[in-house]
């Protein structure tokens, strides 16, 4: 079991599931769902249902989106720490997915984050709590220089940090943190706005050069992309005809990857954790289902295909 600090977005998800194919400037029949969200919060729900103590710092505003955030939070688990601003609303992410369950557009409220600042970092509960945790993990939620101080004081601590890039609106915000990480986890367009758009063929090499020490690059349905250390792998993600939503499968894979490092997993076996904990979340309804197990991991890595070793 690892004690895991996580910092960063707690909010509101509202989705709604087209049921055709997405026509743009016209009416489309769909379904809405709302419930707690967040990078952050999503992974840290896996963290702490497959076993792990689990301590998330946020902001959210006092009311009913903050509640149901907080009971949430509760459910699965977690040390809820905070900073309720009681005359302000709780961030909301609003998703419209295409009859694939792909999205078509995503809109973020998120104002309050940048409430978010150094000092928080300074409550004594967080200098406590980062002391008392293995690892920490964060989003590019909160601002600029909230995520660098966080690096710095992660680097002096010698605790691990690792990242969501969230959106590359938002990834270069973590440019002051990237050689303080240990894994950053993103998507293709994210890496696409870090690296410049270069070949992905150049993407370990161009990795390297920004000082990460690992990074994991989903790509939607082809291979994956991994560095860690010398290792460079790519992982096929196992075909599925019943993809639900995709919304929180980038979290889940990341928490489960982090689970699994810090059981003491190699990189590689810890990505196909990852791997399988999003491919049961992609199969849900949910942003982070409340049967995301350890076994129910274990038994669906199975289905993911062994590493293709590129050096």
């Amino acid at each position: 079991m690892t004690s895991f600090l996580v910092l960063g977005g707690a909010h509101l998800d509202r989705r709604v599931a087209l049921q055709d194919q997405a026509r743009l400037g016209a009416s489309n029949p769909g379904r809405w769902q709302a419930e707690p969200g967040g990078a952050s919060l999503n992974a840290a729900r896996t963290l702490a249902r497959l076993g792990n103590t689990v301590r998330m710092v946020s902001v959210r505003g006092g009311d009913r989106a903050g509640e149901a955030v907080a009971e949430a939070a509760e459910e699965a688990g977690i040390i809820d720490m905070a900073q309720v601003f009681l005359d302000r609303a709780t961030p909301t992410y609003s998703a419209v997915l295409d009859d694939k369950g792909d999205l078509v557009i995503g809109v973020a409220d998120m104002d309050l984050y940048d409430h978010f600042t150094l000092r928080q970092l300074s409550r004594k509960s967080i200098r406590e709590a980062l002391a008392a945790s293995d690892h920490i993990l964060c989003d590019a939620n909160l601002p600029e220089a909230t995520l660098t101080a966080l690096a710095a004081r992660a680097s002096e601590a010698a605790k691990p940090l690792s990242a969501i890039a969230i959106s590359p609106a938002k990834i270069g915000r973590l440019s002051g943190a990237l050689p303080a990480l240990s894994v950053l986890f993103l998507n293709e367009a994210e890496a696409n706005t870090l690296i410049g758009g270069k070949d992905p063929r150049a993407w370990p090499d161009e990795i390297r050069a920004l000082g990460l020490k690992g990074a994991v690059i989903t790509r939607g349905a082809r291979p994956l992309l991994a560095v860690g250390g010398a290792e460079v792998f790519e992982i096929s993600p196992p075909r599925t005809d019943d993809v639900s939503d995709v919304t929180g499968a980038g979290d889940a894979l990341c928490a489960a990857t982090l689970d699994a490092l810090g059981r003491g997993q190699s990189f590689a076996d810890a990505v196909r954790a990852g791997i399988a904990a999003a491919l049961i979340t992609v199969r849900s309804r949910a942003a982070a289902p409340s049967d995301m197990t350890s076994d129910v991991v274990a038994t669906t890595v199975a289905l993911v295909p062994q590493p293709v070793f590129l050096t």
